[in-house]
């Protein structure tokens, strides 16, 4: 079997490549993963009596969309969070918020944009499937470096008019994976006032929304709403993977204007897989609850207090804002993530993986990504270790 041509420059997936940097050393003390960001933290207790009360779901088939009480309760969330209201019929449920970032491009991407080959813009570093989905609709993936001089965040406007008048989508990640950056009200306004100019659709992923500091960040369609955009405009995805630690739920939501989620619900209705019933009633009670997110969240801010004090005085260490990672600046990604590894047993990702070569030049090369997801006492070890081998 022939692969198609345009998957040959597929990027190769981060851990595959890590498992050959690592696994073939000796660890140099007790393992500790650093690695995926999987959250560790407890998720709600009562999630397994709604699961258990509603186990006849299992024998029915689930809605395509999503139960009405589900998307009632994203619904009733987004008004609380964000002040918007979305109707239900603007919103869908996902089985994992992959599978919308990847087959909202095959349903909203056009085959041609400006009578030319489509621009599909994503962050340098960024979340793999954000590549696959340029390469799986024939469009061209333009990689837009996210550095310390952009504030970790992609500078579209700096980009040639060229490329931006066939841009037919961009990826934008806030709080971003990895660096923790957030867009701010004036970012976001920015982004739409370009995607007006170059009529293109803004996909934002906001899955790491709830995992912040100091203060919420700001939403791409609260922002949207404010300025009386196009409701085509905005395409946003969230989970309950990071906000509420069940990454093995599989659930999230896309929501947008009814044009494009009509279109994202057809294609779902041939290719995609709903959440089981009894899932549904499980995520719809969770999105119902803050309580847990509150609690999650700090001690997520105390991790974050306790990486501030073991790194105090390291420089180029940055506390981020948002999201539970750490990236910090070495020499060489990987060449650090070998040595402590090689030397302590702690697990951290080269930042390379996550970024791609443009022009000779890789955004993530100089970095290494550490997610704060053990408990409190494994990552300050961690940590504590990870200084003392790549930093003193």
């Amino acid at each position: 079997m022939v692969f198609p041509e345009r998957f040959s420059n597929l990027p190769a997936y981060a851990f595959p490549r890590l498992r050959a940097l690592l696994d073939v050393h000796a660890p140099g003390g007790e393992v500790l993963h650093m690695t995926i960001g999987e959250p560790r933290h407890a998720f709600p207790e009562f999630l397994s009596e709604v699961i258990a009360a509603n186990t006849d779901g299992f024998g029915k088939y689930p809605p395509n969309e999503g139960t009405p009480g589900l998307l009632q309760a994203i619904g009733e969330w987004l008004e609380k969070r964000y002040g918007v209201t979305v109707p239900s019929d603007q919103i869908m449920a996902l089985n994992g918020t992959r599978e919308g970032l990847y087959n909202a491009s095959m349903a909203l991407c056009p085959e041609t944009k400006a009578g030319e080959k489509p621009v599909i813009l994503t962050p340098n570093p960024f979340y793999q499937v954000y590549a696959v989905a340029a390469l799986s609709v024939a469009a061209e993936p333009v990689y837009v470096p996210a550095t310390e001089a952009t504030n970790f965040l992609p500078d579209f406007a700096a980009l040639d008019p060229a490329i931006l008048k066939r841009a037919a989508i961009v990826y934008v990640c806030s709080p971003s994976n990895p660096q923790g950056a957030v867009a701010d009200r004036a970012y976001w306004e920015t982004l739409l006032g370009l995607a007006e100019t170059y009529d293109f659709k803004i996909f934002a992923d906001e899955c790491y929304s709830e995992v912040w500091r100091h203060t919420p960040p700001t939403g791409a369609l609260e922002v949207a709403k404010a300025l009386g955009s196009d409701p085509e405009r905005v395409v946003i995805f969230h989970s309950l993977s990071k906000r509420s630690n069940l990454p093995g739920l599989r659930s999230g939501f896309v929501a947008s204007g009814p044009e494009n989620m009509q279109r994202i619900r057809q294609l779902r209705a041939y290719a995609g897989t709903p959440l089981p019933l009894p899932l549904m009633h499980a995520a719809e009670a969770v999105w119902r609850d803050e309580v847990h997110v509150e609690a999650s969240r700090a001690r997520y801010c105390a991790k974050f207090d306790i990486a501030d004090r073991v790194f105090e005085g390291v420089g180029g260490y940055a506390s981020p804002d948002a999201g539970f990672f750490l990236w910090l600046p070495v020499d060489d990604g990987e060449a650090a993530a070998l040595k402590l590894w090689q030397n302590t047993g702690v697990r951290v990702l080269p930042g390379a993986y996550l970024s791609r070569d443009v022009n000779g030049a890789n955004p993530g090369t100089g970095y290494i990504r550490v997610a704060m997801v053990a408990d409190e006492q494994d990552l300050e070890r961690g940590l504590t270790a990870l200084r003392d081998c790549l930093y003193r």
